[in-house]
């Protein structure tokens, strides 16, 4: 029998009112894995009252207790570890050592909130007139919330939930309806670690419930990962309410390969950023320019790379590349494939149209690598999220460096070459936020912020790290003075 998932509302599980839920589908094989409700807005009410009442009291607990929680949390997610790389794998796609990797990324950002009684210290300066002195002190905000997109369901609500609920709010997770069953599975482990009703909730839905959080008074600040598009929908939104927000967008990454780059080692790398995770995150590179004679070599050695990456069901040994997430999706890539050709981009390998034995169901799409794409073209600009991979070719590294920085996108640009004079030209001329040299996903560790640029971000402060203490914090500032008479009349 299909699973009804529910949602998490001050520290016990609800089942939704809703009475049309949506099938939650493994799309390597086809089969329903479970149902999730569309929560509908009085319900999305109830959690953030649940919230709204818990935070006087959560606020109010020392930050060496609140972080006892994490440490628990984090040997529960160490514990059930494989478990959850198992279920990411099931209903995102993703090969299970994928679901690993982005799993230990999350325990990362748990273990850096751990240290949030350091991290949220504030200042003070003694004696900034005569006998007088200023501290500046950081409190929490209150109820805040995340909207996580179906690419990371493990990794990104951990982006957010540990320093929030570290630094003293309580907090709201809407996950991607694609993908409900590792965040219900994570909520199951923070409901063991005994942590008080209304600190953590969990609300599945669409539309509607992201709306209604956008537009609830109690809600102070809004945390959201996913398209272009919508970031700026959910930014604008957030700010028109009054609210804090940080919204990662979409990418269009881009990858430098110099002359004297190392052939082999550069292939690997790029064509793990191109098609791991079937080109479903934002740290993919969707596009290399080569530049001089750097393009007969790496266009023949990309090109095998692609055709013989082996495509199939995560959870089998050997695989290196899962399916797209749905069927829409396969087809919207299918038709920028078509679109690329149009525009004049030479198909070298042909990812369209093609099966995995035994798994007809899946939605599979393989390695697609299109030569010569016109960098004016709407291909060069355009976000696949999928594992498709162009080429472009110039004569030098500034010629690389304009094109880059021409896109409206800023989220990652990366560098192969074997010169330090290359590389630190590129580091301080690209305009993007997160930089690889000699790597191919320049994805921050939890202890530094997931920067994006233009289009790839709106906001102030990124998710990780000290950005997440300082979105997750007002600074209050407090002048004060203590006369010497008035310790003498007591």
């Amino acid at each position: 029998m299909t699973r009804p998932l529910s949602n998490y509302i001050d520290g016990a599980w609800q089942a939704s009112k809703n009475a049309d839920p949506l099938d939650v589908t493994n799309p390597a094989t086809g089969d329903v894995l479970a149902t999730v409700p569309m929560t509908p807005a009085d319900e999305v009410d109830t959690a953030v009252q649940a919230a709204a009442e818990a935070f006087p009291a959560w606020r109010r607990v020392p930050a060496p207790d609140r972080v006892q929680y994490l440490f628990h949390l984090k040997q529960l997610l160490e514990d059930h570890l494989d478990e959850l790389a198992r279920t990411i794998t099931e209903e995102c796609g993703k090969t299970y050592n994928e679901s690993v990797g982005e799993l230990r990324r999350g325990i990362e950002n748990v273990e850096t909130a751990c240290g949030i009684p350091s991290l949220m210290q504030g200042a003070n300066n003694e004696d900034i007139a005569r006998g007088i002195d200023e501290h500046m002190i950081r409190q929490p905000l209150g109820v805040v919330a995340a909207i996580t997109p179906f690419n990371f369901p493990g990794m990104i609500p951990l982006w957010f939930l540990p320093y929030a609920i570290a630094t003293g709010n309580c907090f709201i997770l809407k996950p991607s309806e694609k993908v409900p069953m590792t965040t219900v599975r994570l909520f199951e482990l923070l409901d063991e670690t005994d942590l008080p009703g209304g600190v953590v909730q969990l609300v599945n839905g669409g539309k509607e419930a992201v709306d209604t959080l956008l537009d609830h008074d109690a809600v102070r600040a809004v945390s959201f990962v996913g398209s272009t598009p919508v970031a700026r929908y959910v930014y604008r939104r957030a700010a028109e309410n009054g609210k804090r927000a940080q919204c990662q967008g979409g990418a269009k990454n881009t990858v430098v390969i110099m002359p004297d780059a190392e052939l082999e080692m550069t292939t690997r790398i790029v064509a793990d950023s191109a098609f791991g995770c079937a080109g479903q995150r934002c740290l993919a590179n969707a596009l290399a320019i080569t530049v001089g004679d750097a393009r007969e070599p790496f266009t023949e050695s990309i090109a095998d790379a692609a055709a013989q990456r082996h495509v199939g069901y995560g959870l089998d040994d050997d695989v290196e590349m899962g399916p797209v997430i749905t069927g829409d999706s396969r087809q919207r890539i299918e038709g920028l494939i078509g679109q690329a050709e149009q525009e004049g981009a030479r198909v070298l390998v042909d990812g369209r149209g093609q099966q995995v034995d035994g798994f007809e169901s899946g939605h599979w799409m393989f390695p697609t690598l299109l030569d010569g794409v016109p960098p004016a073209g709407d291909t060069a600009q355009t976000e696949i999220f999928g594992p498709v991979f162009g080429l472009m070719h110039v004569d030098t590294v500034d010629e690389a460096i304009a094109l880059i920085n021409k896109k409206s996108y800023g989220n990652m640009a990366c560098l192969f070459t074997s010169s330090g004079a290359a590389a630190r030209q590129f580091r301080h001329a690209v305009d993007a936020g997160n930089v690889g040299i000699n790597i191919g996903v320049a994805a921050p560790m939890a202890f530094f912020p997931f920067s994006g640029w233009k289009d790839s971000f709106f906001g102030d402060l990124h998710a990780q790290g000290r950005h997440g203490v300082e979105f997750y914090t007002q600074t209050k500032v407090v002048v004060e003075r203590w006369p010497d008479t008035w310790s003498r009349t007591f």
